[in-house]
Protein backbone atom coordinates (compact mmCIF):
# COMPACT_ATOMS: atom_id res chain seq x y z
CA UNK A 1 0.00 0.00 0.00
CA UNK A 2 2.60 2.11 1.14
CA UNK A 3 4.63 1.71 -2.29
CA UNK A 4 1.31 2.13 -4.36
CA UNK A 5 0.84 5.62 -2.73
CA UNK A 6 4.48 6.62 -3.41
CA UNK A 7 4.18 5.99 -6.79
CA UNK A 8 1.17 8.17 -7.11
CA UNK A 9 2.38 11.07 -4.93
CA UNK A 10 5.78 10.60 -7.57
CA UNK A 11 3.78 10.54 -10.47
CA UNK A 12 1.42 13.54 -9.71
CA UNK A 13 4.63 15.54 -8.75
CA UNK A 14 6.17 14.77 -12.47
CA UNK A 15 3.37 15.68 -13.53
CA UNK A 16 3.16 19.02 -11.86
CA UNK A 17 6.43 19.91 -12.90
CA UNK A 18 6.17 19.19 -16.30
CA UNK A 19 2.54 21.06 -16.61
CA UNK A 20 5.23 23.91 -15.36
CA UNK A 21 7.78 23.46 -17.56
CA UNK A 22 5.05 23.69 -20.28
CA UNK A 23 3.64 26.68 -19.18
CA UNK A 24 7.12 28.60 -19.13
CA UNK A 25 8.08 27.05 -22.47
CA UNK A 26 4.49 28.21 -24.21
CA UNK A 27 4.79 31.78 -21.91
CA UNK A 28 8.29 32.09 -23.28
CA UNK A 29 7.98 31.02 -26.96
CA UNK A 30 4.65 33.60 -26.92
CA UNK A 31 7.08 36.45 -25.89
CA UNK A 32 9.45 35.78 -28.40
CA UNK A 33 6.56 34.80 -31.16
CA UNK A 34 5.44 38.75 -29.61
CA UNK A 35 8.62 39.99 -29.99
CA UNK A 36 10.37 38.89 -33.04
CA UNK A 37 9.52 41.67 -35.50
CA UNK A 38 11.16 44.10 -33.17
CA UNK A 39 14.18 45.76 -34.00
CA UNK A 40 15.29 48.56 -37.03
CA UNK A 41 14.03 48.77 -40.30
CA UNK A 42 15.99 50.50 -43.18
CA UNK A 43 14.06 51.50 -46.06
CA UNK A 44 15.28 52.99 -49.53
CA UNK A 45 11.85 54.78 -51.63
CA UNK A 46 11.74 52.66 -54.36
CA UNK A 47 9.34 55.20 -56.58
CA UNK A 48 12.32 58.14 -56.51
CA UNK A 49 15.35 55.97 -57.09
CA UNK A 50 15.00 55.17 -60.73
CA UNK A 51 15.25 59.18 -61.34
CA UNK A 52 17.90 59.80 -59.43
CA UNK A 53 16.31 60.75 -56.09
CA UNK A 54 17.48 59.25 -52.86
CA UNK A 55 14.93 58.76 -50.12
CA UNK A 56 15.64 56.06 -47.19
CA UNK A 57 14.29 55.83 -43.66
CA UNK A 58 15.02 53.98 -40.46
CA UNK A 59 11.89 52.98 -38.28
CA UNK A 60 12.21 51.50 -34.62
CA UNK A 61 9.50 50.51 -32.18
CA UNK A 62 8.92 52.39 -29.05
CA UNK A 63 6.10 49.89 -28.18
CA UNK A 64 3.48 47.29 -29.01
CA UNK A 65 1.56 49.40 -31.41
CA UNK A 66 3.80 52.55 -31.43
CA UNK A 67 7.10 53.63 -33.88
CA UNK A 68 9.35 56.25 -34.31
CA UNK A 69 11.00 56.83 -37.71
CA UNK A 70 13.31 59.46 -39.33
CA UNK A 71 13.88 59.65 -43.14
CA UNK A 72 15.69 61.92 -45.62
CA UNK A 73 15.34 63.19 -49.11
CA UNK A 74 17.66 64.23 -51.71
CA UNK A 75 16.69 65.42 -54.99
CA UNK A 76 20.21 67.14 -56.28
CA UNK A 77 19.14 67.81 -59.41
CA UNK A 78 20.25 71.77 -60.99
CA UNK A 79 18.29 70.87 -64.07
CA UNK A 80 15.48 68.02 -64.41
CA UNK A 81 13.81 68.31 -67.26
CA UNK A 82 14.58 71.58 -67.91
CA UNK A 83 13.51 72.66 -64.49
CA UNK A 84 15.42 73.59 -61.08
CA UNK A 85 14.96 70.18 -58.76
CA UNK A 86 17.35 70.71 -56.21
CA UNK A 87 15.51 69.43 -52.92
CA UNK A 88 17.06 68.27 -49.62
CA UNK A 89 14.66 67.70 -46.39
CA UNK A 90 14.36 65.49 -43.22
CA UNK A 91 11.56 64.31 -41.19
CA UNK A 92 10.90 62.32 -37.84
CA UNK A 93 7.34 60.73 -37.76
CA UNK A 94 5.54 58.75 -34.87
CA UNK A 95 3.49 56.12 -36.00
CA UNK A 96 0.38 54.01 -34.45
CA UNK A 97 -0.37 50.55 -35.68
CA UNK A 98 -4.33 49.79 -35.38
CA UNK A 99 -2.95 46.00 -34.95
CA UNK A 100 0.63 45.75 -33.93
CA UNK A 101 3.77 47.49 -34.83
CA UNK A 102 5.28 47.17 -38.23
CA UNK A 103 2.03 45.08 -39.40
CA UNK A 104 -1.19 46.35 -41.39
CA UNK A 105 -3.00 49.94 -41.35
CA UNK A 106 -1.37 53.06 -39.13
CA UNK A 107 -1.22 56.96 -38.88
CA UNK A 108 1.33 58.75 -38.09
CA UNK A 109 2.53 62.32 -37.19
CA UNK A 110 4.78 64.12 -39.00
CA UNK A 111 7.49 67.46 -38.94
CA UNK A 112 9.97 68.23 -41.21
CA UNK A 113 12.19 70.90 -42.63
CA UNK A 114 13.68 71.30 -46.45
CA UNK A 115 15.93 73.53 -48.68
CA UNK A 116 15.14 74.00 -51.58
CA UNK A 117 16.05 75.48 -55.03
CA UNK A 118 13.12 74.66 -58.02
CA UNK A 119 11.06 76.20 -60.03
CA UNK A 120 6.83 76.31 -59.15
CA UNK A 121 5.09 74.29 -61.67
CA UNK A 122 2.83 77.31 -62.25
CA UNK A 123 6.36 78.84 -64.14
CA UNK A 124 6.41 75.93 -66.40
CA UNK A 125 5.33 78.45 -69.49
CA UNK A 126 6.26 81.33 -71.22
CA UNK A 127 4.14 84.01 -69.89
CA UNK A 128 5.18 87.58 -68.87
CA UNK A 129 5.41 87.54 -65.35
CA UNK A 130 3.79 90.68 -63.89
CA UNK A 131 6.57 91.92 -60.78
CA UNK A 132 3.69 94.41 -59.84
CA UNK A 133 1.54 91.06 -58.40
CA UNK A 134 3.96 90.22 -55.60
CA UNK A 135 5.29 93.52 -54.59
CA UNK A 136 2.64 96.24 -55.77
CA UNK A 137 5.08 99.37 -55.02
CA UNK A 138 7.52 97.51 -57.18
CA UNK A 139 8.60 100.48 -59.87
CA UNK A 140 10.60 98.42 -61.93
CA UNK A 141 10.48 98.33 -65.85
CA UNK A 142 12.17 94.65 -65.58
CA UNK A 143 10.27 92.49 -68.06
CA UNK A 144 10.17 88.28 -66.57
CA UNK A 145 9.66 85.03 -68.64
CA UNK A 146 7.91 83.17 -66.48
CA UNK A 147 9.56 79.82 -67.76
CA UNK A 148 13.04 81.88 -66.83
CA UNK A 149 12.08 82.02 -62.99
CA UNK A 150 13.39 79.62 -59.96
CA UNK A 151 12.77 80.39 -56.53
CA UNK A 152 15.34 79.48 -53.74
CA UNK A 153 14.19 78.64 -49.91
CA UNK A 154 12.95 76.81 -46.96
CA UNK A 155 10.26 75.26 -45.39
CA UNK A 156 9.02 73.94 -42.20
CA UNK A 157 6.04 71.11 -42.91
CA UNK A 158 3.69 69.90 -40.49
CA UNK A 159 1.36 66.80 -41.46
CA UNK A 160 -0.49 63.46 -40.88
CA UNK A 161 0.46 60.31 -42.68
CA UNK A 162 -1.48 57.19 -43.36
CA UNK A 163 -0.16 54.49 -44.75
CA UNK A 164 0.02 50.42 -44.89
CA UNK A 165 2.83 47.72 -44.23
CA UNK A 166 3.44 44.12 -44.98
CA UNK A 167 5.70 41.37 -44.98
CA UNK A 168 7.27 40.50 -47.78
CA UNK A 169 9.84 37.61 -46.61
CA UNK A 170 10.98 36.81 -43.20
CA UNK A 171 13.70 40.02 -43.43
CA UNK A 172 11.25 42.19 -46.27
CA UNK A 173 8.63 44.42 -45.45
CA UNK A 174 6.72 47.03 -48.12
CA UNK A 175 5.66 50.17 -46.55
CA UNK A 176 3.37 52.32 -48.81
CA UNK A 177 2.57 55.74 -47.43
CA UNK A 178 1.29 59.28 -47.88
CA UNK A 179 1.69 62.61 -46.21
CA UNK A 180 -0.83 65.83 -46.34
CA UNK A 181 0.17 68.72 -43.71
CA UNK A 182 0.97 72.80 -43.92
CA UNK A 183 3.80 74.25 -45.72
CA UNK A 184 5.36 77.10 -44.08
CA UNK A 185 7.85 78.21 -47.09
CA UNK A 186 10.26 81.79 -47.20
CA UNK A 187 11.60 81.88 -50.22
CA UNK A 188 13.25 84.65 -52.90
CA UNK A 189 12.47 84.47 -56.95
CA UNK A 190 15.37 85.01 -59.55
CA UNK A 191 15.42 84.66 -63.12
CA UNK A 192 18.06 82.31 -64.37
CA UNK A 193 20.99 82.68 -66.40
CA UNK A 194 21.30 86.25 -64.99
CA UNK A 195 20.51 86.03 -60.93
CA UNK A 196 18.60 89.10 -60.86
CA UNK A 197 15.25 89.04 -58.20
CA UNK A 198 12.43 88.68 -60.45
CA UNK A 199 10.03 89.39 -57.72
CA UNK A 200 11.17 93.30 -56.53
CA UNK A 201 12.18 92.45 -53.04
CA UNK A 202 15.25 92.48 -50.78
CA UNK A 203 14.20 89.97 -47.90
CA UNK A 204 11.87 86.78 -48.29
CA UNK A 205 8.99 86.18 -49.30
CA UNK A 206 6.60 83.86 -47.63
CA UNK A 207 3.68 81.43 -48.41
CA UNK A 208 1.37 79.02 -46.54
CA UNK A 209 -0.81 76.21 -48.17
CA UNK A 210 -2.07 72.68 -47.62
CA UNK A 211 -0.51 70.31 -49.83
CA UNK A 212 0.82 66.20 -50.24
CA UNK A 213 4.40 66.30 -49.77
CA UNK A 214 5.39 63.18 -48.70
CA UNK A 215 4.84 59.82 -50.19
CA UNK A 216 5.59 56.36 -51.74
CA UNK A 217 6.80 52.82 -51.99
CA UNK A 218 9.10 51.87 -49.24
CA UNK A 219 11.45 48.20 -49.26
CA UNK A 220 12.42 47.68 -45.68
CA UNK A 221 15.24 45.32 -44.22
CA UNK A 222 14.48 44.07 -40.57
CA UNK A 223 17.73 44.20 -38.60
CA UNK A 224 17.48 41.92 -35.26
Amino acid sequence: MKNILLAIVTLATFTGLKAQQNEVTTTETMFQNENSDKGLRLKGNALFLPVGIVNVAGEFQLSKKITMQGDIFVSPWKSFAGHELQYYSASVEGRYYFKQAFDGFYLGANVAASKFTFQKWSYWNDRIYDNTYSNPNNTSTDVFVMSDLYQKGYSILVGITAGYQFRLSEKWFMDIYGTVGNSQDFYKGYERGTGKRYDGETGFNRSAEIMPYRGGVMIAYKFK
